[in-house]
Protein backbone atom coordinates (compact mmCIF):
# COMPACT_ATOMS: atom_id res chain seq x y z
CA UNK A 1 0.00 0.00 0.00
CA UNK A 2 2.95 1.95 -0.32
CA UNK A 3 2.10 3.46 -3.69
CA UNK A 4 -1.55 4.48 -2.66
CA UNK A 5 -0.76 6.11 0.76
CA UNK A 6 2.97 7.80 0.81
CA UNK A 7 4.45 8.35 4.02
CA UNK A 8 5.71 11.75 5.14
CA UNK A 9 8.91 11.65 4.33
CA UNK A 10 8.18 10.99 0.86
CA UNK A 11 5.62 13.63 0.61
CA UNK A 12 8.20 15.89 2.04
CA UNK A 13 10.83 15.39 -0.35
CA UNK A 14 7.92 15.60 -3.27
CA UNK A 15 6.80 18.83 -2.34
CA UNK A 16 10.37 20.32 -2.14
CA UNK A 17 10.82 18.72 -5.52
CA UNK A 18 7.88 20.48 -6.95
CA UNK A 19 8.55 23.91 -5.50
CA UNK A 20 11.72 23.61 -6.69
CA UNK A 21 10.73 23.26 -10.02
CA UNK A 22 7.89 25.33 -10.47
CA UNK A 23 10.84 28.18 -8.98
CA UNK A 24 13.31 27.19 -11.41
CA UNK A 25 10.44 27.37 -13.85
CA UNK A 26 9.05 30.35 -13.12
CA UNK A 27 12.65 32.37 -12.62
CA UNK A 28 13.77 31.07 -15.66
CA UNK A 29 11.58 28.96 -18.22
CA UNK A 30 8.33 30.80 -17.53
CA UNK A 31 8.58 34.02 -18.71
CA UNK A 32 10.27 32.84 -22.08
CA UNK A 33 7.68 30.92 -22.66
CA UNK A 34 4.92 33.38 -21.75
CA UNK A 35 6.84 35.77 -24.20
CA UNK A 36 6.76 32.83 -26.65
CA UNK A 37 2.90 32.38 -26.10
CA UNK A 38 2.58 36.25 -26.56
CA UNK A 39 4.65 36.68 -29.90
CA UNK A 40 2.61 33.83 -31.48
CA UNK A 41 -0.24 35.40 -30.40
CA UNK A 42 0.28 38.72 -31.97
CA UNK A 43 1.59 36.66 -34.71
CA UNK A 44 -1.20 35.05 -34.97
CA UNK A 45 -3.43 38.11 -34.47
CA UNK A 46 -1.73 39.63 -37.57
CA UNK A 47 -1.80 36.64 -39.77
CA UNK A 48 -5.76 36.84 -39.25
CA UNK A 49 -5.61 40.69 -39.75
CA UNK A 50 -3.62 40.17 -42.87
CA UNK A 51 -5.73 37.38 -43.91
CA UNK A 52 -8.87 39.71 -43.35
CA UNK A 53 -7.56 42.72 -45.08
CA UNK A 54 -6.51 40.29 -47.76
CA UNK A 55 -10.00 39.39 -47.85
CA UNK A 56 -11.35 43.01 -48.16
CA UNK A 57 -8.92 43.57 -50.82
CA UNK A 58 -9.88 40.22 -52.69
CA UNK A 59 -13.56 41.92 -52.36
CA UNK A 60 -12.58 45.13 -53.87
CA UNK A 61 -10.56 43.46 -56.58
CA UNK A 62 -13.08 41.38 -57.40
CA UNK A 63 -15.78 43.87 -57.43
CA UNK A 64 -13.49 46.38 -59.41
CA UNK A 65 -13.17 43.06 -61.82
CA UNK A 66 -16.81 42.89 -62.27
CA UNK A 67 -17.05 46.60 -63.03
CA UNK A 68 -14.22 46.05 -65.48
CA UNK A 69 -16.03 43.37 -66.90
CA UNK A 70 -19.09 45.01 -67.05
CA UNK A 71 -17.76 47.96 -68.74
CA UNK A 72 -16.13 45.32 -71.18
CA UNK A 73 -19.42 44.18 -71.94
CA UNK A 74 -20.91 47.39 -72.58
CA UNK A 75 -17.74 48.40 -74.71
CA UNK A 76 -18.06 45.12 -76.87
CA UNK A 77 -21.91 46.07 -77.17
CA UNK A 78 -20.73 49.55 -78.24
CA UNK A 79 -18.35 48.78 -80.94
CA UNK A 80 -20.73 45.34 -82.44
CA UNK A 81 -23.71 48.17 -82.74
CA UNK A 82 -21.52 50.67 -84.38
CA UNK A 83 -19.99 47.73 -86.91
CA UNK A 84 -23.50 46.65 -87.42
CA UNK A 85 -24.76 50.07 -88.15
CA UNK A 86 -21.16 50.74 -90.20
CA UNK A 87 -21.97 47.77 -92.53
CA UNK A 88 -25.80 48.67 -92.85
CA UNK A 89 -24.65 52.27 -93.53
CA UNK A 90 -22.04 50.52 -96.10
CA UNK A 91 -24.69 48.19 -97.45
CA UNK A 92 -27.37 51.29 -97.94
CA UNK A 93 -24.63 53.18 -99.40
CA UNK A 94 -23.82 50.35 -101.82
CA UNK A 95 -27.32 49.44 -102.86
CA UNK A 96 -27.61 53.55 -103.67
CA UNK A 97 -24.24 53.65 -105.32
CA UNK A 98 -26.08 50.43 -107.22
CA UNK A 99 -29.23 52.42 -108.15
CA UNK A 100 -27.43 55.12 -109.17
CA UNK A 101 -25.43 53.47 -111.62
CA UNK A 102 -28.00 51.78 -112.57
CA UNK A 103 -29.89 54.85 -113.63
CA UNK A 104 -26.95 55.84 -115.66
CA UNK A 105 -26.49 53.05 -117.44
CA UNK A 106 -30.54 53.15 -118.15
CA UNK A 107 -30.20 56.89 -118.93
CA UNK A 108 -27.18 56.07 -121.40
CA UNK A 109 -28.91 53.45 -122.83
CA UNK A 110 -31.66 55.43 -123.80
CA UNK A 111 -29.59 58.46 -125.27
CA UNK A 112 -27.84 55.51 -127.33
CA UNK A 113 -31.23 54.03 -128.39
CA UNK A 114 -32.31 57.76 -129.40
CA UNK A 115 -28.90 58.51 -130.97
CA UNK A 116 -28.94 55.47 -132.91
CA UNK A 117 -32.65 55.61 -133.64
CA UNK A 118 -31.92 59.27 -135.06
CA UNK A 119 -28.70 58.26 -137.17
CA UNK A 120 -30.88 55.10 -138.50
CA UNK A 121 -33.92 57.94 -139.85
CA UNK A 122 -31.17 60.01 -140.72
CA UNK A 123 -29.69 57.15 -142.62
CA UNK A 124 -32.84 55.84 -144.25
CA UNK A 125 -33.88 59.37 -145.19
CA UNK A 126 -30.91 59.62 -147.13
CA UNK A 127 -31.70 56.09 -148.59
CA UNK A 128 -34.88 57.78 -149.39
CA UNK A 129 -34.30 60.58 -151.51
CA UNK A 130 -31.50 58.88 -153.02
CA UNK A 131 -33.92 56.47 -154.33
CA UNK A 132 -36.43 58.86 -155.15
CA UNK A 133 -33.98 60.88 -157.35
CA UNK A 134 -32.86 58.10 -159.07
CA UNK A 135 -36.52 57.00 -159.65
CA UNK A 136 -37.12 60.69 -160.37
CA UNK A 137 -34.26 60.98 -162.44
CA UNK A 138 -35.21 57.70 -164.73
CA UNK A 139 -38.76 58.67 -165.35
CA UNK A 140 -37.87 62.51 -165.94
CA UNK A 141 -35.08 60.51 -168.52
CA UNK A 142 -37.93 58.60 -170.13
CA UNK A 143 -40.12 61.21 -170.54
CA UNK A 144 -37.78 63.96 -171.14
CA UNK A 145 -35.78 61.58 -174.51
CA UNK A 146 -37.80 63.38 -176.78
CA UNK A 147 -37.58 67.28 -177.83
CA UNK A 148 -41.12 67.49 -178.51
CA UNK A 149 -41.98 66.40 -174.58
CA UNK A 150 -39.56 68.41 -173.10
CA UNK A 151 -40.97 71.83 -174.83
CA UNK A 152 -44.66 70.59 -173.10
CA UNK A 153 -43.20 69.94 -169.82
CA UNK A 154 -41.69 73.18 -170.01
CA UNK A 155 -44.03 75.10 -171.70
CA UNK A 156 -46.71 73.55 -169.23
CA UNK A 157 -44.39 74.96 -165.94
CA UNK A 158 -44.46 78.23 -167.47
CA UNK A 159 -48.24 78.49 -167.63
CA UNK A 160 -48.59 77.04 -164.42
CA UNK A 161 -46.33 80.03 -162.89
CA UNK A 162 -47.91 82.59 -161.93
CA UNK A 163 -46.49 86.18 -162.58
CA UNK A 164 -46.70 88.41 -159.48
Amino acid sequence: MGLVMPDFGLLFWMVVSFSLLMWLLKKFAWKPILQGLAAREDSIDKALQSAEFAKQEMLKLQAGNEKLLKETLLEREKIVKEAREMKDSIVREAKNQAVIEANKVMEETKAAIVRERAEAVNEMKSVISSFSLEIAEKILKEQLSDNKKQKDLVSNYLENIKLN
